[in-house]
């Protein structure tokens, strides 16, 4: 009986010859991970055992996102203790209010993680490294905190659910798409505790941004993990980026998957999920014009911040208008993603057409600052959740989609067909 790409990651880093979904093991860790919300508690954690070093100065990141710049005194309380922490044990990968990026953008793109890691996160969607053919998951805070001490954690290994994908996505369809279809096809616990193992053909049609969306939502169907196979498209990528030498592992031919599920790119519509869970979804040809109005415009967040995300927007919204009372707001994912949307224009597109671009942040997304939503007001989002009250008053209502979606929303004022 083979193994699958997670269970042959897992069991490397076990020191296993191999290992078998529900086994429970301890697994040595390529990197721990925290943010301004997470780290302050594991670093409480962290002193009340009494810990005095942690296993390896170069392999902790930590990120202020969620809060930062800091919103208020309590932000800035949790980011002081954390700059405290990062000093006095020597952390390299610390990331601050001028370096700092979202999280899940900023690890990648600074190649801190990398093919064959095993990585674990104070953050749910530390899901998103899978994208690059890693095993990655979020964990608690004690976990971090364990993670910073030993160097390792302990993991029920997963069974896995086979996402073959073929043919290509069409113009104006995005990675977005597809996970959102994937999770309105298996629901929010479809894949509960299993890991989301993407393959076929229609993998090498995906670019990396896309795989980095799909992987990062992995966590929206319930999966512990999601995974892409290690191909041109990630060697690219890593290519005088990943700090380490990539490994490759490959799922056996007779890897045992509990079910497989096929879906056609090329077959895909640009998909919408309606308040209030990502699996609630539907198509926007399940929409009518003007039929759905919204009050504001998020584009950005750890799932969708990336280069073409946008450069779609920019697209859409060049020589055009944000709609009357409709507010719009884009969020890059990193600071290089900042200086290359200045480099190339598309910043001044964004202020013609009357919409805010910020530093990069998490903000909105968790309902933190830089957009909260009042009583009865709909936004569309291209971020990963929409639960009540996520991004501000428990009646505002939350629609997820693509920047292609959410850029043509801007400019009528209701949710509308990016491809028309």
């Amino acid at each position: 009986m083979g193994m699958t790409m997670t269970q042959k990651i897992l069991a490397a880093h076990a020191g296993l010859d191999r290992v078998e979904a529900g086994q429970l093991i301890e697994a040595k860790l390529d990197v721990v991970l925290g943010n301004d919300i997470t780290s302050p508690v594991a670093i409480n954690e962290f002193e009340k055992c009494g810990a005095c070093s942690v296993f390896d100065n170069q392999r902790i990141a930590l990120v202020m996102d969620h809060f930062t710049p800091n919103k208020d005194i309590k932000a800035a309380e949790q980011c002081r203790q954390v700059r405290g922490f990062a000093d006095k044990y020597d952390i390299k990968n610390f990331f601050d209010v001028g370096q700092m990026g979202i999280e899940h953008a900023l690890l990648p793109e600074q190649g801190i993680v990398g093919p064959g890691d095993c990585i674990i996160g104070a953050d749910s969607h530390t899901c998103t490294y899978g994208a690059l053919g890693a095993f990655s998951t979020g964990v608690g805070s004690t976990d971090m905190a364990c993670g910073m001490i030993s160097g390792k954690a302990w993991f029920k290994v997963p069974s896995a659910i086979k996402v073959e994908l073929i043919g290509a996505l069409q113009p104006f369809v995005s990675g977005k798409d597809v996970i959102l279809h994937l999770i309105g096809k298996i629901g929010v616990d479809g894949a509960l505790y299993r890991s989301l193992e993407f393959t076929g053909e229609g993998v090498k049609s995906l670019s990396m941004d896309d795989r980095l969306c799909i992987a990062n939502m992995a966590i929206e169907g319930g999966a512990k993990n999601g995974i892409f196979p290690v191909d041109d498209v990630t060697l690219a990528y890593c290519k005088d980026r990943f700090q380490r030498e990539p490994k490759i592992y490959v799922a056996d031919e007779d890897a045992v998957y509990d079910e497989t599920i096929t879906i056609d790119l090329s077959s895909l519509r640009p998909t919408i999920a309606f308040p209030h869970l990502p699996e609630n979804t539907h198509t926007i040809d399940e929409i009518a014009p003007g039929q759905i109005k919204i009050d504001q415009v998020v584009i950005g967040s750890c799932t969708n911040g990336r280069l073409e995300d946008l450069e779609v927007t920019a697209k859409i919204l060049k020589e055009n208008k944000v709609a009357k009372n409709v507010r719009c707001i884009i969020i890059p994912g990193t600071q290089s993603i900042y200086l290359e949307a200045v480099r190339r224009g598309w910043v001044e597109i964004f202020v013609e057409a009357g919409a805010v671009f910020s530093t990069p942040t998490c903000g909105p997304c968790l309902g933190g600052h830089m957009g909260i939503l009042g009583k009865g007001e709909r936004a569309v989002s291209t971020t990963n959740r929409n639960f009540v009250g996520r991004m501000g008053h428990i009646e505002s209502e939350i629609y997820l989609s693509s920047p292609a979606v959410a850029a043509a929303s801007a400019l009528t004022g209701y949710i509308t067909d990016p491809t028309h």
